[in-house]
Formats: structure tokens, C-alpha cells, sequence
């Protein structure tokens, strides 16, 4: 059997994401992803030394909802994952599977020179396999 490659490129989504402070409330963290309709903010470095750190809605559900915390009073950063397991855009998706599996995660942000281009997750890596 032969197998096509899939790269990482082709299976990112680009709109899936927002960048936010993380200094920025909770409760303002959730106003903005259901303004731009996302499911993951990438908390922006605060100095060229810094990472990215991501907060998904789960997280909120997890470390805000779940144990009864205050959105108004709980900060971005304080629940935040920081630093980020990254993948790149170059990658053949069945490894980005494989990183996935090994360390438990369900997303990545797609990273190239410091930049966030996009997110990839389980359910785009298997629609971009099925695209081809």
C-alpha cells in the first residue's frame, strides 16, 4: 500500500485561534472566543525570551467551571499551558498523531520562525488523509 503524504500544512486550521493577553480576565478570555468563534487563545509572549502559552475552552471548564472559581477574578494566565508543545508545518501528519498520543494532547499550534500559523487537531489530521 502506498501512502500519500500528508503534511501538518494541510491539515491546520488557521481560524480556529485568537491571541489574547494573559493578563485579560477569564470571563473577557470567553467574550473573545465567542466573538471570533474559537475554541483555543494563544496567550501572546511577553518578551522575545518568552512562549506562547494556550488556553482551550476546556481549560476553562476544567480549572474555572468545574471547581466553582470566579471567571470576573481569574486570569488567563493562571490557567493557562505554558510552554507549548508545538508542531511544524512540515511535519508528515501521521507523526504529529504519534506526538499527540504520546504526550496526551488533542491540538497543537502550528509554529515556523516564531510564528503561529495555525492549529491542527486529531479531527482535521483525519479529514485531510481522507481529502487525499
Amino acid at each position: 500500500m502506498n501512502h500519500k503524504l500528508v503534511l501538518v500544512k494541510d491539515a491546520m486550521n488557521e481560524n480556529s485561534f485568537y491571541f489574547a493577553d494573559g493578563m485579560l480576565t477569564v470571563a473577557e478570555g470567553i467574550q473573545i472566543a465567542k466573538e471570533h468563534n474559537v475554541s483555543a487563545l494563544i496567550i501572546n509572549k511577553r518578551h522575545d525570551h518568552d512562549e506562547y502559552g494556550m488556553v482551550m475552552l476546556s481549560d476553562i471548564a476544567k480549572h474555572v467551571v468545574a471547581k466553582d472559581r470566579s471567571p470576573e477574578r481569574t486570569n488567563l494566565y493562571e490557567i493557562m499551558a505554558k510552554p507549548l508543545l508545538s508542531v511544524s508545518p512540515d511535519m508528515d501528519v501521521r507523526y504529529c498523531a504519534r506526538l499527540f498520543e504520546q504526550f496526551g494532547l488533542t491540538c497543537a499550534p502550528v509554529i515556523q520562525n516564531e510564528e503561529v500559523l495555525g492549529m491542527v487537531d486529531y479531527t482535521h489530521m483525519v479529514l485531510a488523509q481522507i481529502d487525499e
